[in-house]
């Protein structure tokens, strides 16, 4: 008889991000697993892999970027098809997860979306989740597996660093992300500033104040996405009014929703550095977009994930 190969490693990525996948799997040195993916005349979505499965562990790379409820869907369906296909492992791996923005209630009678995608995961079937650079940590603990919460901030700290910006200071756009912030000045030796903004209503912000001096000062804005772009050209034009001379920002996760691209174009914003989590509109925002690949991350996760590795190892000494 045929010996059962144990440990079989597969790919295969939704219709979100074919080419990340396909960097990843070419970095893994395998090929790009092969699944068909149609919709019906009124709009379901159907999935068909055209290989076998059976005993594999799978990795299976789908991002929800727009449409997003579509996309979010279409990885449903192919965990379930993985699943009764017998993959021995299901682990999706999605580097922007959406809705994680609804991670709490702060008005009555509102959902907790975050957690419903969660339970949506996990109900299908997946075994494990590697996501990047979640809004909120605490998301984690609404799954039921395993989450590995990867980071693209060494890949922006070593960028800062290469450009050798003098007078930095790096701002936090809000309270939630001082603690990224701070990392990100003390690994580049920059000073830290922190703004303090109200939001009247969803994709609307307006700045109330600033703590710290960027009066004469190179400044890096440091988020985790930008999807208008409201917040970070309102506090860009702040910070410029303020006495700040070159500004920068910086996101994992380019959302880039109507009208961003126009208000990036429009903004005092040097450059707008982002990773590729996210299939991005390149030439809209021409010499001022830097798009920095977290392939290597990815890739590198999914090794050690699969070897039983560590994959807290990959970023040690570089956060």
């Amino acid at each position: 008889m045929k010996e059962v190969e144990k440990n079989r490693m597969m790919i295969f990525t939704g219709s979100s991000v074919p080419e990340l996948g396909k960097k990843i799997a070419d970095k893994l040195d395998i090929k790009m697993g092969n699944v068909e993916l149609t919709t019906f005349s009124d709009g379901e979505i159907y999935v068909r892999y055209l290989e076998s499965i059976r005993g594999a562990h799978v990795f299976l790379i789908q991002t929800c970027s727009h449409p997003v409820n579509y996309n979010i869907m279409e990885m449903l369906i192919m965990i379930d098809a993985l699943k009764r296909a017998s993959a021995k492992k299901i682990t999706a791996v999605v580097p922007y997860m959406g809705y994680s923005r609804q991670d709490r209630k702060a008005k009555g009678r509102e959902p907790i979306s975050a957690k419903l995608i969660a339970d949506l995961l996990s109900t299908a079937g997946i075994d494990r989740m590697m996501t990047m650079d979640l809004h909120a940590g605490q998301i984690q603990g609404f799954f039921n597996v395993p989450v590995d919460h990867l980071t693209a901030i060494p890949k922006i700290i070593d960028y800062i660093n290469e450009k050798n910006i003098k007078d930095l200071v790096v701002v936090a756009p809000d309270s939630g992300r001082v603690g990224v912030a701070r990392k990100v000045a003390n690994r580049c030796n920059a000073d830290l500033a922190i703004l303090y903004k109200s939001r009247p209503k969803p994709n609307v912000s307006e700045t109330i104040n600033i703590v710290g001096d960027v009066k004469g000062k190179n400044v890096f804005i440091v988020d985790d996405l930008i999807d208008t772009a409201g917040t970070v050209c309102e506090s860009a034009e702040f910070m410029k009014r303020m006495g700040a001379k070159e500004i920068f920002a910086a996101c994992t996760h380019p959302v880039f929703s109507e009208p961003a691209y126009k208000r990036l174009r429009e903004s005092p914003i040097k450059e707008v550095i982002v990773t590729d989590t996210m299939p991005i509109k390149n030439d809209l925002l021409k010499d001022k977009l830097v798009v920095i690949t977290i392939v290597d991350i990815l890739s590198q996760a999914i090794k050690n994930v699969f070897y039983n590795e560590s994959v807290s190892e990959i970023f040690r000494g570089r956060m």
